[in-house]
């Protein structure tokens, strides 16, 4: 397989904010609370910002600036932000070059997580049915809201089009992964 091969299940975990220091390093903006998906792969794929997703307007990443992958040499926590060594790239210039670049790993190269716990990649499509297995709709979105998280589901016979239940142990009684399925103690009038 070749090393820059775009992997199929690509996830986006953060954003190169800067360079950090004169020897070429990324500071990077992680996109979970815990940085963990970024240390857990050798290997970061990049693209280009989004457009207006930028503060800076000069210098960024542009699709032509920009290598498909990175090597990750070193990388750790620095407050509230990674910073990274990476293969080929070694003065100040080349990692500023590479600002706001979008960082994608392999989701098999995520962290195992512990028992009951799930990544929110994971859960999105998942379809939702109640202790009595009537279908509540399909996973769209999680909201951290501080405390817990709430599930965003999709379902056409519910007022706004959607449902809201609270990620917490006192409404989901099964996460199945291999069944694509969450069961929820939640009725339909809810």
């Amino acid at each position: 397989m070749d090393d820059a091969a775009w992997p199929e299940d690509a996830v986006e975990v953060g954003r190169i904010l800067d360079a950090w220091g004169v020897k070429g390093w990324l500071k990077v903006q992680a996109f979970a609370s815990s940085p963990q998906a970024l240390f857990s792969s050798k290997r970061w794929f990049l693209k280009p910002p989004e457009p207006n997703a930028m503060r800076r307007p000069t210098p960024s990443a542009s699709a032509s600036s920009i290598p498909p992958l990175l090597k990750v040499m070193q990388s750790r926590e620095h407050g509230d932000w990674v910073v990274a060594q990476v293969q080929d790239v070694t003065d100040r210039g080349g990692a500023e070059s590479l600002r706001g670049a979008r960082v994608f790993v392999s989701r098999t190269s995520f962290p195992t997580p512990e028992e009951g716990e799930y990544y929110w990649i994971d859960l999105i499509g998942m379809s939702v049915v109640n202790r009595a297995g009537e279908a509540l709709g399909t996973v769209t979105d999680l909201i951290d809201t501080g405390p817990h998280s709430v599930l965003r589901i999709a379902d056409e016979t519910a007022p706004d089009g959607e449902r809201m239940i609270p990620f917490v142990a006192a409404y989901i009684d099964d996460v199945s992964l291999p069944d694509r399925r969450i069961t929820v103690d939640w009725g339909l009038d809810y």
